[in-house]
């Protein structure tokens, strides 16, 4: 990612690169509002039909292969093309830190107020997890579409798979915690424009970074992300009985999602 950053700033000069830039933020108003209405649309699809245990299990699995791909074709290659282990070690650190803190203030809450779920509870871990996701994604897609219009294109395609899985698992996760329609059709709408706001972040502030503070940020993202899919996502996902074609939902999101960067 900070490779595709580099480049466009020695291949853009002058008034040409700004009036670039100019339409690529107005496409990047149309195209990123792809997959925000596509997660919003999963998100309420939810609420209105709610998934029984073996369906939520596979859109859980899905969706945890899908995130799981992006980390690994997405994030890792830009992190170790950096080669600055203390910054992947301070963005790490970091991440996994707040995500068990998040874990375990959610934990005592639920002790305190009892076993049982109360009504309108909103799952802080999973929600924090996948906002996460959602603004490295947005990132990603503006700085695709910073890069050209065909890799963009193909990322948004791809990006949009995702979070029509996300809308799906989250807004199913908030609905078995009890949650209102209403708080779980907000819940998803501020997701959305945080995918959005992410977006236009990506193509305009992302790229004055410096490499060790991308390196920090991206290290972030990717311990969130792998907790998210190991202790989010996949947990969830085992409440319902494991079985062979349950299993194989996880491995046909992360096949998908590399068969969209493949087509790049």
């Amino acid at each position: 990612m900070y490779n595709k950053m580099m480049s466009i700033k020695t291949n853009k000069h002058g008034s040409q690169y700004q009036h670039n830039m100019d339409e690529s933020i107005l496409s990047l108003l149309f195209y990123t509002s792809i997959p925000a209405m596509v997660l919003i649309i999963g998100g309420v699809l939810s609420t209105f039909y709610a998934p029984g245990p073996t369906l939520r299990s596979v859109i859980l699995h899905f969706a945890a292969g899908v995130v799981f791909s992006v980390v690994s074709l997405e994030l890792l290659p830009d992190i170790m093309h950096e080669k600055d282990p203390l910054d992947v070690v301070i963005g790490f650190v970091l991440g996994i830190g707040v995500m068990l803190l998040l874990r375990r203030l959610t934990r005592q809450k639920q002790k305190l107020e009892g076993a049982p779920p109360i009504a309108d509870a909103l799952p802080i871990g999973l929600l924090f997890g996948v906002g996460v996701d959602l603004v490295i994604d947005g990132l990603l897609i503006g700085i695709g579409f910073a890069a050209g219009a065909q890799e963009g294109t193909f990322l948004m395609i791809a990006i949009t798979v995702e979070v029509f899985a996300l809308g799906l698992a989250t807004s199913a996760s908030m609905v078995q915690g009890r949650a209102s329609r209403k708080r779980v059709i907000m819940t998803i709408v501020i997701l959305a424009l945080m995918l959005l706001i992410s977006t236009i972040a990506g193509v305009t502030l992302l790229r004055g970074l410096s490499g060790a503070t991308l390196v920090i940020i991206l290290s972030f993202g990717l311990a969130a992300l792998l907790f998210l899919v190991t202790e989010e996502l996949l947990v969830e996902a085992h409440e319902e009985p494991e079985t062979p074609w349950l299993t194989a939902t996880f491995f046909a999101g992360f096949l998908l999602f590399l068969l969209l960067e493949i087509a790049k």
